[in-house]
């Protein structure tokens, strides 16, 4: 009898201890918003930066800076990030061009041998395109053949942005890094750039001069009849772009980044 009274009373401290684990599961359920909402207010942990990813944070996000220093010398060409550089050649970011082709950036120029014939090999727009004789463009990679692999043509080449904001792939023999005396340059559309560089570049006299020009020599443009007049002014106004820019002349930083 004594022994029967100890196991039902161990049946029902079972049976209290499982119905009140019960309760307070029902009372206290996890949230997962909660959780979220701690990790979105946690502090980013402070990480060294490498050489060069200082000015281009590889976050989720994206880029935050237009890198300012190599990431990689490769026999004395000054290579930007990679991950920056593949976010920036999946697009087009035509102000971020014009702020790498700025005087005293590092990155190394290169000209055309020729009027050349290439493609973007990087993710981004696909068809051929002409590049100039005696073209500016900066490198941005340098592919070489791997020991196991077919060498193609030279074996070895170049991914380069052009001043329009474009990446194209290039063979080595198609490329000099010595200047030429007056290096062209892909055509600078205006009406590509951010807002911000639109209006930094009109504080300019000759640049704005230009801009109302072309305004006025190419207001049937839209539909659909481009006159000489246009295309000349057209021209200028790209060239003045150039000339401000390789001048020294002040830049925003870009408000779209790759």
């Amino acid at each position: 009898m004594r022994t029967s009274k100890i196991v039902l009373l161990s049946s029902a401290v079972l049976v209290l201890a499982c119905g009140g684990s019960s309760g307070k599961g029902a009372e206290a359920p996890t949230k997962v918003a909660d959780v979220d909402e701690a990790k979105a207010e946690a502090p980013e942990s402070d990480k060294p930066a490498s050489e060069g990813e200082a000015a281009s944070a590889d976050s989720a996000g994206g880029a935050t800076k237009i890198p300012t220093e190599c990431a990689k010398k490769d026999d004395e060409v000054c290579l930007p990030d990679p991950k920056f550089v593949k976010r920036l050649c999946a697009a087009n970011f035509p102000s971020v061009a014009l702020a790498m082709f700025a005087n005293g950036t590092p990155w190394t120029r290169a000209y055309l041998k020729g009027k050349t014939e290439s493609w973007n090999a990087s993710g981004g727009a696909s068809e051929n395109v002409q590049l100039e004789f005696d073209e500016e463009v900066l490198v941005l990679v340098r592919r070489k053949a791997g020991k196991n692999q077919i060498q193609v043509g030279s074996g070895s080449g170049y991914d380069v942005i052009r001043w329009d904001g474009t990446c194209v792939s290039l063979e080595g023999p198609e490329l000099t890094f010595q200047r030429p005396p007056a290096p062209k340059t892909a055509k600078v559309e205006f009406k590509s750039l951010d807002e911000n560089t639109k209006d930094k570049l009109r504080d300019d006299k000759t640049i704005n001069d230009a801009f109302l020009s072309r305004r006025n020599e190419c207001q049937a443009a839209s539909m659909g009849t481009v006159s000489l007049k246009c295309v000349k002014a057209d021209a200028k106004l790209s060239g003045s772009i150039v000339d401000y820019v390789r001048g020294g002349g002040a830049l925003p930083a870009p408000s779209k980044l790759p």
